[in-house]
């Protein structure tokens, strides 16, 4: 049952719009390279498109009816949209719910030290990653540093050409037979992922002047002392653009598609479809590659809570219909797929892999081994899916992630089902994920889009 190549469907129009769809998708991924960067970019497209605050309008006493569309943030980190359907609350929400964390550094809170005339700061790994794949990139920081009167200092360093960068040291070929010699895991130790930070010492100071003179440096250009590290949120990314790949163009190169390329194709699905019967929602959150734990996280009551206020707009707000609401709802949890890698044959099933190229991916469980931690989504649920990808001519296919006893992941999927809602989890295939800089095919990516507005369309 092998799925056709999408790139064999497209006509010139496709083509183009394709390309546009990737200008913009870039675009996105270059401007929000953490979860703080991305809320601005939604939110800024979202009022674009007549989005109005959810809070705004429940300060002001107003109301809601059909047609109206809302937005709701999370400290900042995560976003939930809402276009009001036609049709009563309790029929349920279509749902496009994808995460705009990405696998890092984080600067730890009391992070600046000197060693051997360097200056360095000490960081915390996020997510799963190969810490060895980290080392000697240039790389990038970004943040926030909240003083103690409130003033927010937003950081970036690194992404401009006259800006400098920073890395992680490696120890040269030369004297790393011992190194050489280690597991992968242990190439390069958690605690050894430190950023070169500086190495020019304060003069006329003995003690800590390599410290001291990149102190002075920060609080020069950024009003930033060493005890604002306790209030920061600063993290280390690659440094640079993203990339057209391949000598076709036919592939994207950039940090952080895992799993902002969901995340972008189900925002441009949720602003562009208008006047829907059924309420649409785009939840786009925080924490997913640590479990989705914490107020930011999917596990967190913001989605519910949300929901029970724009019930309470609607003038029809009860316990039993914000869980009727819940449980009739559906949900395509937009997140990718381990992409195949003819490299690395022996990790996938071929007749179970996403391929580059061949369309947006579904995925009816994930999970590990004996599909443990998974959501599993309904055969019927996955029979209205396919009708709607036939119905919209939408290249799809369907994945597991790698063979059955070789590994295994989670999504955000498993934790809106608990509400009893059809989810399904659908996105992206993707290579080297969760390294410095993933790998996706264009088409792919305009299949994706594609899918999520269809499925948001549905009544």
């Amino acid at each position: 049952m092998e799925r056709k190549n999408a790139w064999k469907t497209y006509d010139d129009k496709a083509l183009k719009e394709l390309d546009e769809l990737s200008v913009g998708y870039r675009d996105f991924l270059d401007n929000g390279k953490t979860e703080r960067e991305c809320v601005k970019q939604i939110i800024k497209s979202a009022k674009a498109f007549g989005y109005v605050s959810l809070s705004d309008m429940i300060e002001s006493g107003k109301t809601l009816k059909a047609g109206d569309k809302v937005y709701n943030i999370c400290m900042d980190k995560t976003v939930a949209l809402f276009n009001i359907g036609e049709l009563p609350l309790e029929k349920g929400i279509n749902i496009l719910g994808a995460h705009i964390d990405s696998p890092r550094m984080d600067i730890k809170q009391n992070p600046l030290y000197e060693k051997g005339d360097f200056a360095y700061l000490d960081t915390h790994y996020y997510g799963g990653i190969k810490k060895y794949q980290w080392v000697t990139l240039p790389l990038a920081i970004h943040g926030v540093v909240v003083k103690k009167d409130g003033k927010v200092i937003d950081i970036s360093i690194g992404e401009k050409e006259d800006d400098p960068v920073f890395c992680v040291t490696d120890l040269l070929i030369h004297l790393a037979g011992e190194q050489m010699e280690k597991k992968a895991n242990k190439v390069i130790e958690g605690e050894n992922l430190d950023i070169l930070f500086g190495s020019i010492p304060l003069k006329d100071e003995e003690k800590d002047a390599f410290k001291k003179n990149v102190l002075n440096i920060i609080k020069d250009n950024y009003d930033m002392e060493e005890e604002d590290f306790i209030s920061a949120e600063l993290e280390v990314v690659p440094a640079g653009k993203s990339r057209e790949a391949g000598v076709d163009r036919s592939m994207i190169m950039s940090y952080g598609q895992d799993d902002r390329v969901c995340a972008f194709t189900s925002l441009k699905a949720m602003l562009e479809v208008d006047g829907v019967k059924k309420t649409t929602c785009c939840l786009l959150t925080d924490k997913e590659e640590i479990g989705s734990v914490g107020a930011t996280g999917m596990q967190s009551r913001f989605f519910e809570n949300s929901v029970a206020e724009i019930l309470n707009l609607l003038g029809d707000y009860s316990d039993i219909k914000l869980r009727r609401c819940l449980a009739a709802s559906r949900m395509l949890s937009s997140d990718v797929n381990a992409g195949y890698d003819p490299l690395f044959d022996s990790a996938f099933d071929k007749n179970n892999a996403s391929y580059l190229g061949r369309g947006v991916v579904f995925s009816k469980f994930t999970g590990s081994r004996g599909k443990s931690g998974s959501n599993d989504a309904n055969a019927e649920y996955l029979a209205d899916i396919r009708k709607i990808m036939d119905d919209n001519d939408i290249c799809f296919q369907t994945a597991e992630l790698g063979k059955v006893d070789v590994g295994g992941g989670g999504t955000i999927a498993y934790i809106l089902s608990l509400y009893g809602m059809e989810v399904i989890d659908c996105g992206v295939a993707v290579l080297n994920m969760h390294a410095p800089w993933e790998v996706t095919s264009k088409a792919d990516i305009y299949e994706a889009y594609k899918c999520y507005k269809a499925f948001l369309k549905e009544a």
